[in-house]
């Protein structure tokens, strides 16, 4: 019933989710002795997923792209082992905030147009 559009604002949107509640978790660990900072992976493997389908394949291979919380383990930037850099971690958080809000929009206008031709 929706498009492939829904299906993958939908799933930015989780995506995104997931990266601002890292991104707020590496901001408050950022004094914590050797905590080590996590991102969240997802674009790559849909973008495999959705290079290697067919076109009847699309709408699964958005549906089953796994979101991934790694941690980054090789970069050190403080004497205590933390490598949470808060100046990077800020400009990630508002940069997401408005990917976000862009993604919950697109849903709305697409949610919107399909209810304007139901009508």
């Amino acid at each position: 019933m929706f498009s492939n559009s829904v299906y993958t604002a939908e799933k930015m949107a989780d995506y995104l989710w997931e990266k601002q509640k890292a991104t707020m978790n590496n901001i408050a660990n950022s004094t914590t002795p050797g905590y080590k900072a996590q991102y969240v992976t997802f674009q790559d493997e849909l973008r495999q997923k959705l290079h290697n389908g067919k076109a009847s394949e699309i709408r699964n291979g958005i549906r089953n792209s796994r979101i991934r919380v790694e941690t980054k383990e090789n970069e050190s930037t403080k004497l205590d082992g933390n490598n949470v850099n808060v100046d990077v971690e800020e400009v990630e958080l508002a940069s997401t905030t408005i990917q976000y809000q862009y993604a919950l929009r697109s849903i709305t206008d697409d949610l919107a147009r399909l209810k304007s031709v139901i009508r």
